[in-house]
């Protein structure tokens, strides 16, 4: 086994700790990752506060450079800047895997953290740590040009509105909605109009219309003016719903066009929704998750292009529950990332 630095959590603790973690030695398929900087996620937030009987390494969306590789390799050399989202395995058979949508794969894809090796039964441990080993084929490589810190959030708050962006066929001449303004929903704005949308974004106030116009939206609504709202009716091909909290679906359906889709990427409890919602101008409701390996791979090349990273805070390390804490309350524009390189003190 190899070992490396990392902050923990033992069952059913809310506090992370510096502590020393394990890592597989490399499989034929493996690289070895430096992690330089990780994305800091709600997931993150969610896991550590939720009951477990196992001790908890979070992290999912990071970046660094390969400083090892199995000898079945061919992708990459030690030396690579690389990039690796919430997914590092998958069965590869189904028929999700097949045609590369390894996020829905039907025997459930191994999570970065939080999830079962398919080879030895260990739980993965995430990327709040400074080494992390990967199957070749669920590394990414990170385009030259996108700053290492900005772009780890990709790998998940990217992807996440990327793939129903694109599923919904977003171009010019497409009318896009982007509900919430924070992880997600700048991501979601960014990629909009880069692809040519008409992008307006919604908020519950217009103190975030500022920020909304610097990231290249068109026009803000704000939820809760009843009297905008309605003037909106029937405006958008595609609602891009970032919302994490319950909440009503239906003033937002009712602001999709006919034919139109409201896609809901930030809330994973229960909804509930009115059938007339629905069936007034056949609108459509729709989910989506991470994203499978060729679309990440499309989706950095296209940030690539269009020099788009995250909005993040990058902090070091060792304040990792403190930015926890912050996050809790609200209180970031738009992404933490952690730069990892403290743990080598």
């Amino acid at each position: 086994m190899r070992t490396t630095t990392g902050w923990l959590a033992g069952p059913n603790e809310r506090t992370l700790r510096r502590a020393t973690i394990h890592r597989r030695d490399l499989r034929d398929d493996d690289v070895a990752i430096r992690v330089d900087h990780c994305g800091v996620c709600h997931t993150d937030l969610h896991s550590l506060h939720g009951a477990r009987d196992a001790a908890l390494v979070p992290g999912h969306e990071f970046t660094g450079v390969v400083t090892e590789t199995g000898p079945a390799v061919t992708r990459f050399a030690p030396g690579d800047a690389v990039a690796v989202g919430n997914i590092v395995d998958s069965c590869g058979e189904c028929a999700m895997c097949r045609r590369g949508q390894e996020n829905f794969c039907a025997a459930f894809p191994t999570l970065t953290y939080g999830g079962t090796d398919r080879h030895d039964g260990s739980p993965t441990l995430g990327a709040f740590s400074r080494e992390y080993v990967v199957r070749e084929d669920f590394a990414y490589r990170l385009p030259a040009g996108l700053d290492p810190a900005a772009a780890a959030p990709l790998l998940c708050a990217g992807i996440t509105v990327w793939e129903p962006l694109q599923a919904l066929g977003t171009g010019p001449g497409t009318r896009v909605a982007v509900a919430g303004l924070g992880g997600l929903g700048h991501l979601a704005v960014k990629f909009a109009v880069a692809l040519g949308a008409e992008t307006t974004v919604i908020s519950r106030s217009d103190g975030k219309a500022a920020d909304a116009s610097r990231l290249g939206a068109h026009d803000l609504l704000v939820s809760t003016v009843p009297q905008q709202l309605a003037a909106a009716r029937d405006r958008f091909d595609v609602v891009i719903d970032t919302i994490a909290v319950p909440h009503d679906l239906g003033p937002y359906l009712r602001l999709v066009a006919l034919d139109g889709t409201l896609a809901q990427v930030g809330h994973l409890g229960t909804l509930t929704v009115e059938a007339m919602d629905l069936l007034v101008g056949r609108k459509k409701l729709t989910s989506a998750g991470s994203g499978g390996r060729p679309a990440t791979a499309a989706m950095l090349d296209f940030c690539a292009r269009h020099g788009i990273t995250a909005d993040v805070e990058a902090v070091p390390s060792a304040r990792v529950n403190e930015v926890l804490d912050r996050l809790s309350a609200g209180d970031v524009r738009f992404r933490f990332v952690l730069d990892l390189a403290d743990l080598d003190a």
